[in-house]
């Protein structure tokens, strides 16, 4: 972090001053076990944890002081009405830093493709400089500021993930990361219970280009017609990338696309200025999934924006690993059997385009295929409908048996027979322990098997029990028993 005065950060709050007004705040954690010595402590109250009560530990421990909503004596203490909120100010603070030092800031947001593009953004701006960009999904009024919060005065690049579950989510995390060139992936239906449509979800996410300045840039899918139509709600030029064709004006495209066994994708980046001149590159991705060349393309277009050329970025898109756990996150077992574990979240678009994947790779390696799959939350009333058409999907794409695991998987399941399905191979699982059993018991050398659900499943487990052959021990087998979160992810 950019250090700052104690002292300064009171002021900016203004909060009573407290401690050595002197002392430099090197980093800023919301978890006790994180502090070291010079960090500020921000004390937020949960359901289960008052982060109050570790107030007095986190100073033992070398915080400087803590953020918080009451005095914790003899603890130095800023105290404030909202400790999130003067996070965000305290964060806002650090950018406004290091943009006045040459920093550069990224914001990404879709509904779906978010941590798998930031990934692949990050690795390609690490190679240009060094780089702060979330681990994970840390994508909400807390991890957006904490990640801001993690820059110094060498940081070149800054790579913000913004989710929202509302109107006025993402504009508030742009009033702390003050983006400079705003990525916009896809208008989905992730979350469309909670935003009532997906008009509402276009409104959201159009926030971010609405933020940006006019010397900016706007990267826009130019393939979503909701996505495409935002470019009238920005100041900024806007720059297009696509993967079905060169877009209109400037921007970025694949071409000539090809997979390999494992459904890595090679293809032709291609790219166009505003003036008109055009270049190309050949990439090869490391990542499982067609729907991974649209993020490429689109963490490319977000390269070209802050500066970068186009050889370097196919290079760095080359190199570009997995960073995230339980995003299409494939191990191939000894005995040929393919695991593809994509269990960290799911939406009716993301389940369609792994279970695409599924059936290339089964195609692919004339394997059969199987899929694990448990409920897509937070759809709202069109949750029976779009479980009912996975369950035709799957059947569409000639996945050899699909084993479902929730509240819609008797659905899922009727529609999948109705379909075709076969009977024999099409059921439903009254527990994850159950699909697990049942997955193992027809599972075969060179099998593929995908395992996806949103997160409250935690079918994370059931595909991590599939990376080992049945009869191998492993620790950490799957209880019947495990709580759940039902929580998801921001959109």
């Amino acid at each position: 972090m950019i250090g700052v005065a104690l002292g300064s950060l009171a002021a900016l709050l203004g909060a009573v001053p407290a401690g050595d007004r002197y002392a430099l705040v090197t980093s800023v954690v919301a978890d006790s076990r994180q502090v070291q010595p010079g960090a500020l402590f921000v004390a937020l109250a949960g359901a289960r944890v008052d982060g109050h009560d570790h107030v007095l530990g986190a100073v033992d421990d070398g915080a400087v002081a803590a953020l918080t909503q009451r005095d914790v004596p003899p603890a130095p203490c800023l105290v404030v009405d909202d400790p999130l909120a003067a996070l965000g100010r305290v964060a806002r603070h650090v950018v406004d830093l290091g943009v006045a030092g040459g920093l550069q800031v990224v914001g990404i947001t879709g509904s779906q493709g978010k941590t798998s593009t930031k990934d692949l953004l990050a690795q390609v701006l690490e190679a240009a400089g060094p780089t702060v960009a979330p681990v994970g999904n840390l994508n909400n009024e807390l991890g957006v500021p904490l990640t801001a919060c993690r820059i110094d005065t060498a940081t070149r690049f800054l790579v913000a993930e913004l989710g929202a579950r509302g109107i006025g989510h993402i504009a508030y995390l742009c009033g702390i990361v003050a983006p400079r060139v705003g990525v916009v992936l896809n208008v989905g239906q992730a979350h469309v219970g909670e935003f009532g449509g997906q008009d509402a979800i276009a409104r959201a996410k159009g926030e971010l280009v609405e933020a940006l300045p006019a010397d900016g840039r706007a990267v826009l899918n130019a393939d979503d017609p909701r996505v495409w139509a935002m470019r009238s709600r920005t100041p900024a030029p806007v720059l297009a990338f696509s993967v079905r064709g060169a877009p209109e004006g400037p921007g970025l495209w694949a071409s000539d696309l090809a997979a390999d066994r494992l459904g890595r994708h090679r293809f032709r980046l291609h790219a166009r200025t505003a003036a008109g001149a055009e270049d190309t590159a050949d990439v090869r991705l490391l990542l499982t999934g067609r729907h991974q060349v649209a993020n490429a393309v689109a963490a490319a277009a977000a390269a070209t924006a802050v500066g970068l050329d186009l050889g370097p970025i196919a290079a760095a898109l080359g190199h570009a690993r997995p960073r995230s756990r339980w995003r299409m996150e494939l191990t191939e077992r000894p005995d040929g059997v393919v695991v593809i574990n994509d269990a960290y979240n799911a939406n009716p678009d993301s389940m369609r385009a792994a279970v695409a994947t599924l059936a290339e790779l089964g195609r692919a390696n004339g394997s059969r295929t199987w899929a694990v799959v448990g409920d897509m939350l937070e759809l709202g009333g069109t949750a029976e409908a779009e479980h009912a058409d996975l369950g035709r999907y799957l059947v569409d794409q000639q996945v050899s048996g699909v084993f479902a695991v929730g509240e819609h998987a008797a659905g899922l399941v009727a529609a999948a027979l109705a379909a075709g399905g076969d009977p024999a191979l099409t059921r439903a699982s009254p527990d994850k322990q159950d699909a697990l059993d049942a997955v193992r018991a027809v599972l075969a050398p060179g099998d593929v098997v995908l395992v996806k659900a949103s997160r409250g499943l935690t079918l994370d487990t059931v595909a991590e029990a599939l990376t080992v052959p049945a009869g191998v021990a492993q620790p950490g087998e799957t209880p019947r028993d495990q709580p759940t979160d039902r929580s998801e992810d921001p959109a």
